[in-house]
């Protein structure tokens, strides 16, 4: 069917990040119908409209809500239609798994690939496309017996251009920041081919615009066969996230889809091996040791690498996302979190520099040196940070001691530092994590947590992570 032979109509937009919505408006249920219909097969025979009062749609929705790591309620939530409202990829989302790809079928018979660029735009030199398209194409090289030569006429099996609107097939684009690319997957014809909306402003290596490399990267994915991935960190999930070009290394989910269908690089050299792919943590790793813990107006956020998990009071699903898709100027591998309740925001640590953001934007100012809260320069860096509710306090631990920081006063206190387990009893290991959850301080060691009061200093459980990021398999 031609809808195959289309990998993904790619709305590789911004990763915008939508407050939560007051109430379901009649455009959200329309949107909902509509988006449904062409994501996850929704047919008309399904039944009555959500508006009707009636929710012949509770699977449809919950089919959607289980591919994007939501939580499943399978009615129009406003989690669900901020997801619904970001661009995003035209090919069906309905399949839940890692990696996919369009079938055996659907992959080049051969290894050696031509590739030809028919023109450019005009927001890059032609180096730096042709540098970009390079590059992308390299990535799957490197992991696949793949071999890309270009040609610069005739007909290759990857054609490359950039257009606006109706640009020749039958797939128009839409304009600025709607769908960034569109590729087809492998077969005669337009089979291969890459097209790149000109109505974007595509860049060689800035975040103000869309990094014609990372597209490129997940357009030629398709163009080799593969279809898109449910793992929040994979090159081939649908919507786009800026990543540094210099450091990009494939993760772990792509490779393994690619190799699906070619096989290993067979000329790789065992004396230099390639750095390590990066895998996305999984919430079941009962081994887990998280980077940090902190809350957000309302909800809990759970750090570990280059992700978070988000968890709401009501879900028993917890959401992952990668952190920079959420805040795209804050480190990754972070130290240290909490949230602030008197600036009304969330503060980052990793090393000796600490960030801060205001909901979902960046605060003014920052990053800061950590020293500006008045910790000496021995301090290299926060194992953890918790805010105290009642006192108006932050706890910064610091190997097996800990710092005591007003927030009103915005002033370290006298008598500090402590050593931990003088107010934190029974505990003996590293901090590695903290944070306060209805009246009750949770102190993280490894993979185990220590639940107190701090009032008090009682200990009552130990428990593990677990108990509150909860094991996410379907």
């Amino acid at each position: 069917m031609e809808t195959f032979k289309l990998c993904v109509l790619l709305s590789l937009a911004a990763a915008a990040c939508c407050g939560p919505l007051p109430q379901v408006t009649t455009q959200d249920e329309d949107l909902a119908e509509s988006y449904l219909k062409k994501f996850f097969n929704l047919t008309e025979e399904s039944g009555p409209t959500i508006r009707r009062g009636i929710s012949p749609l509770t699977k449809k929705l919950s089919e959607m809500q289980r591919f994007f790591g939501l939580q499943i309620t399978g009615t129009l939530d406003a989690d669900t239609i901020a997801m619904m409202k970001k661009p995003r990829c035209g090919f069906p989302d309905g399949k839940v798994a890692r990696y996919s790809t369009f079938g055996r079928d659907l992959k080049w018979q051969k290894n050696s690939l031509t590739y030809r660029i028919e023109n450019y735009t005009p927001d890059m030199s032609q180096a730096e496309v042709d540098d970009s398209i390079q590059k992308a194409l390299q990535v799957w090289a490197n992991v696949t017996p793949l071999r890309f030569t270009r040609i610069y006429s005739g007909t290759a099996d990857i054609m490359i251009s950039f257009g606006t609107e109706y640009h020749g097939d039958a797939y128009p684009f839409d304009g600025p920041d709607g769908i960034l690319a569109h590729a087809f997957a492998p077969s005669n014809g337009i089979g291969g081919d890459a097209h790149f909306d000109d109505a974007e402003t595509f860049t060689f290596r800035s975040q103000t615009g869309y990094v014609l490399f990372i597209v490129a990267a997940h357009e030629f994915g398709h163009s080799l066969g593969l279809s898109h991935s449910d793992d929040p960190g994979a090159l081939m999930y649908p919507n786009y996230i800026y990543r540094e070009p210099d450091t990009f290394v494939l993760p772990r989910d792509d490779i393994n889809g690619i190799q699906s269908l070619y096989g290993s690089n067979p000329d790789k050299d065992p004396v230099n091996p390639d750095p390590e792919p990066p895998t996305t943590p999984d919430s079941c790793d009962s081994t887990m040791v998280l980077d940090a813990v902190a809350t957000l107006r309302g909800e809990m956020f759970f750090f570990k690498g280059s992700f978070f998990w988000r968890s709401y009071p009501q879900s028993f699903t917890p959401q992952q996302s990668l952190i920079q898709s959420f805040w795209p100027s804050a480190p990754v591998n972070i130290d240290a979190a909490y949230e602030s309740k008197e600036s009304d925001s969330v503060l980052i640590f990793k090393g000796r520099q600490v960030w801060a953001f205001s909901g979902y934007n960046a605060v003014p100012g920052f990053p800061k040196s950590i020293s500006s809260f008045g910790l000496p320069e021995s301090v290299k860096k926060v194992d953890a940070a918790l805010y105290d509710v009642r006192s108006r306090k932050t706890l910064f631990f610091v190997g097996s001691q800990y710092y005591s920081y007003d927030e009103r006063r915005n002033k370290m206190d006298k008598g500090f530092p402590k050593n931990v387990d003088q107010t934190f009893s029974g505990l003996t290991g590293e901090v590695t994590a903290a944070f306060q959850y209805r009246g009750f301080t949770y102190v993280y060691s490894g993979p185990y947590m220590f639940e107190y009061s701090l009032s008090s200093g009682r200990l009552y459980r130990v428990l593990r992570n677990s108990y509150f990021l909860r094991c996410n398999k379907y």
